[in-house]
């Protein structure tokens, strides 16, 4: 049997290759990648469905067929739920960090596969850099279960917490991201 009977398909929701490594990583793990950002998807023909800094509400008849679509959030949820959680998380002191869940009909509601929290020093860190290092540790996150998550091989956990959700038009207008967090939220909480 040749390599490529074996090839995984998979549809990238979101960030392109330029965007994140995950692209090349995929393709050299056996993978056939094809990515999208438009809103019309369908999913019917790929083995496994990667939402990463997609923007669409996937429909429900999309998310009940098959394969599985698993998105990559930058927030320890259930916190911050929804529209730029790596915000969230330091204005409103809630955990920072990073999931790999199962999409579900709520948003960044389905069961997780993967989590981990990460700590920053908000004194000596900006918003894009905490929002980079996201990035960069959801990236290793998946590459370092990727065997788990390709073969549909992972248990699924949930969170007894409450959370938080915020929705884009939540997010106050004047915020300079290369500001050092700490003096950044100072500002936003005087205004």
């Amino acid at each position: 049997m040749k390599d490529e009977d074996n090839k995984k398909k998979i549809l990238f929701l979101g960030y392109d290759e330029h965007e994140t490594c995950l692209h090349d990583f995929l393709k050299n793990n056996n993978c056939e990648v094809e990515h999208t950002n438009l809103k019309e998807i369908d999913t019917k023909t790929y083995d496994l469905v990667i939402s990463f800094g997609y923007r669409y509400i996937i429909p429900k008849s999309q998310i009940l067929s098959h394969p599985p679509i698993i998105n990559l959030h930058i927030s320890y949820l259930p916190f911050n739920k929804g529209s730029h959680p790596n915000f969230w998380s330091h204005y409103e002191g809630t955990p920072s960090g990073i999931t790999i869940h199962l999409i579900d009909e709520g948003i960044d509601t389905g069961p997780y596969l993967f989590q981990k929290k990460i700590e920053f020093d908000t004194s000596k860190t900006t918003f894009r850099e905490s929002y980079n290092i996201l990035i960069n540790e959801i990236e290793n996150l998946f590459m370092k279960n990727f065997d788990e998550i390709i073969n549909l091989k992972f248990k699924t956990f949930f969170s007894n917490e409450r959370g938080t959700y915020h929705s884009f038009s939540d997010l106050p207008k004047k915020i300079n991201w290369d500001k050092i967090i700490d003096d950044q939220i100072k500002i936003l909480k005087q205004e």
